[in-house]
């Protein structure tokens, strides 16, 4: 009686539960990598809404506003958490906004906080003479 001797496809040297350790180590980076993309896109956006709030504030300045309506205009239209420093001379003001963006969920306390600056610069308006009536 010829025996047909048939090798088991899991025997001691099956590499069947390969795709599952790969799967158990390459998950895990892919969700890191993910977090670390997701907090790119944060700071770039948080770039963006400084470089607006700067604009608008040294806009405001231009125009005579006081500081304080400056201010306010930051706190509406930048990031949450931004400060601005407002200066200048006679003919130019200049206004920047500095904020901190932490890295979303267990990852800010890994990775340190990005420091985003926006600075905007804008010419005073002239003075207008009063209106004769």
């Amino acid at each position: 009686m010829p025996s047909s001797s048939r090798t088991s496809a899991r025997g001691p040297h099956s590499d069947g539960g390969m795709v599952t350790a790969e799967m158990a180590v390459a998950l895990p980076a892919l969700v890191l990598v993910t977090i670390l993309l997701v907090w790119l896109v944060a700071v770039g956006g948080a770039h963006i809404r400084a470089a607006d709030a700067a604009r608008e504030a040294a806009r405001s300045m231009a125009r005579g506003d006081a500081p304080s309506d400056a201010r306010s205009v930051v706190a509406r239209t930048g990031p949450a958490g931004a400060s601005v420093t407002i200066g200048g001379d006679a003919d130019v003001v200049t206004a920047t906004v500095r904020v901190r963006v932490r890295a979303p969920g267990v990852l800010g306390s890994l990775v340190p906080a990005a420091s985003v600056t926006a600075t905007a610069t804008a010419w005073r308006e002239p003075e207008l003479p009063p209106a004769s009536g």
